[in-house]
């Protein structure tokens, strides 16, 4: 089966050589979605401004490959400092909720800029 890229510019545009998704079969797979807005503009501030944005950014790109952030079954969560990783928990299930949750890494990584990048894998069958 062919694999179908993704490409919408109701969220922030790829900063590299990359699809913001890929559909291969019954599953989506989002790259890095960050606190970037659709005309490219970086949201500064706090954490939760910019992981607001971030997961945005993911519910954007899942909902041009006909899907939604409920069918997540993986989510990578990276952030600058795992001193907000409570904040951003409670930032997170304002998107997942607390139930049927997918399953989730969330690492401290020196990302260069912004506070958080997300990505996800999606199950749509």
């Amino acid at each position: 089966m062919p694999k179908k890229i993704i490409s919408t510019s109701d969220a922030a545009p790829p900063g590299g050589p990359y699809s913001q998704a890929v559909v291969a079969g019954d599953f989506v797979y989002l790259a890095g979605a960050c606190p970037v807005l659709p005309d490219g503009t970086w949201v500064r501030g706090p954490f939760a401004d910019q992981a607001r944005a971030a997961f945005t950014n993911l519910a954007r790109v899942a909902e041009a490959a006909g899907a939604d952030l409920s069918q997540a079954v993986r989510v990578g969560a990276y952030l600058r400092d795992y001193a907000d990783f409570p904040e951003f928990n409670k930032i997170y299930m304002e998107f997942f909720g607390t139930e049927d949750l997918p399953a989730r890494t969330t690492l401290p990584v020196a990302l260069q800029g912004f506070d958080i990048e997300l990505d996800a894998v999606l199950y749509t069958a």
